[in-house]
């Protein structure tokens, strides 16, 4: 079966960065439903469109067709008392958005008397990456699944 809208498929994947260095092993199956429903980056979904099980991939995906540019303007320096005794170097919090946009995800970078330095860039930001990929299973999405927007059973979200 063709990897076309509305097709579970099944990745067995790994990322890298441009220099060969492993970001993510893929240790587990990317399983995601295919034709714009936000489960993988459009530039993949676009690259394994009409693909076949077997099928293996190479893509590039430039800082913007992945995690973003890295925005320095989303590094804060902030006072140590705004926050808890027990916060560590790379512990991670929501910070609600001002103006009604989506919460941000702050990690916290440095810590140093009485200042603490967050970042709210993805970790990944501003890096090219390489995503290689095979096609392990292609299937028809449930009407259930289309419904929710994500895949069910295994590999996909319980509920």
């Amino acid at each position: 079966m063709q990897i076309i809208k509305n097709t579970v498929v099944t990745l067995d994947y790994k990322v890298q960065d441009t220099e060969g260095n492993l970001i993510d092993a893929g240790s587990e199956p990317l399983v995601y439903i295919h034709g714009g429903y936000d489960g993988i980056f459009p530039t993949i979904e676009e690259a394994l469109h009409g693909k076949d099980v077997g099928a293996m991939l190479n893509v590039k995906l430039e800082p913007n067709e992945a995690f973003g540019e890295y925005d320095a303007e989303l590094v804060n320096i902030e006072s140590r008392n705004l926050f808890p005794d027990s916060i560590e170097v790379g512990m991670q919090f929501e910070r609600a958005a001002d103006d009604g946009d989506e919460d941000m995800l702050f990690t916290i970078t440095e810590i140093e008397g009485d200042k603490v330095v967050v970042d709210g860039n993805h970790p990944l930001a501003g890096m090219a990456l390489m995503f290689a990929c095979t096609v392990a299973d292609v299937r028809m999405a449930t009407q259930e699944e289309l419904t929710h927007g994500h895949v069910h059973g295994a590999g996909g979200h319980q509920h």
